[in-house]
């Protein structure tokens, strides 16, 4: 297991593949509800199941409106790109916050639901627009957090300098997972709190006010940084103390959904904007020599 010195606690050992930035998943995340009724034509199933589709629909056109009034890059194609990127958008339920049947005075028996979904725009569409560099720069780009360290290869002993940025200001979790497949959390930790960083800047871990080392040693083996970013701030996950970082108590399997459980702040009104999410990862090995 790795050292992280300067305090009484263990993780994995890591090191990078290579130092360059590496594509950030990017998607948005939003609140939307759907609405259906019986009438003569459904049964209660694909009533509900209509209601379902309504509210996807809602959220796709929601992130959509939403992206096109906030990216302004001064690229056209960059831009069509993106717009064309959501249009074409998967949706994957993060929660259902409600949901019920209720009687309409006109429509008779009908079935709302509500939704947290995270609308993820087409990955070919999203991998042409990572490799132009304005759209991990411009701040008025949708949220881009990109990872990498202070060098190529670690062997054991190196002690290991990791770095985060974003094109825009952001929060963040960075999780470190060891080639057992446990993972902690380096960032935020007990004595480093405060998860908010600037767009544009280079964030160095470890650094500060953190109490931890990440030093090289055995076992060797595949292992990673996850860093997950929102332009509100992430949900929360079950964290227990540990030294200077916390062990994360949440399954391996539920860490980027309860992650993307973002607080989605009213923006005027009583209008809910959706959230910018980006997940970057990088694979990680590590040698003797």
């Amino acid at each position: 297991m790795k050292k992280i010195f300067i305090v009484l606690f263990l993780i994995g050992q890591i090191c990078w593949a290579k130092p360059a930035l590496l594509y950030a998943a990017q998607s948005t995340i939003t609140e939307s509800e759907g609405y259906a009724c019986m009438g003569e034509d459904k049964s209660k199933k694909q009533t509900e199941q209509a209601a379902m589709a309504d509210a996807k629909r809602k959220a796709v056109e929601s992130v959509s409106t939403y992206i096109k009034s906030e990216t302004h890059v001064k690229d056209f194609e960059l831009e069509k790109d993106l717009v064309s990127a959501y249009a074409n958008a998967a949706v994957k339920i993060i929660q259902e916050l409600e949901k019920g049947w209720y009687k309409d005075a006109s429509a008779g028996d009908c079935y709302k639901i509500k939704i947290k979904a995270e609308i993820i725009p087409d990955e070919k569409e999203m991998e042409k627009i990572a490799k132009s560099k304005q759209a991990t720069d411009d701040p008025s780009a949708p949220l881009s957090v990109n990872v990498w360290t202070d060098k190529k290869e670690y062997k054991n002993g190196d002690k290991i300098k990791v770095y985060i940025k974003g094109n825009k200001p952001f929060y963040a979790r960075v999780v470190y997972k060891d080639a057992d497949g446990k993972m902690v959390q380096l960032l935020p930790n007990p004595y480093r709190s405060n998860n908010y960083f600037n767009g544009g800047t280079v964030y160095e871990i470890p650094s500060g006010e953190d109490r931890f080392e990440l030093e090289v040693s055995p076992p060797f083996g595949s292992e990673g940084i996850i860093v997950y970013a929102g332009s509100s701030q992430v949900g929360e996950i079950d964290l227990k103390p540990s030294g200077g970082v916390y062990e994360i108590k949440t399954k391996p399997k539920d860490i980027g959904d309860k992650t993307r459980g973002v607080v989605i702040a009213e923006k005027g009104g009583d209008k809910k904007e959706p959230s910018e999410f980006s997940e970057a990862t990088a694979d990680v090995k590590t040698g003797e020599k």
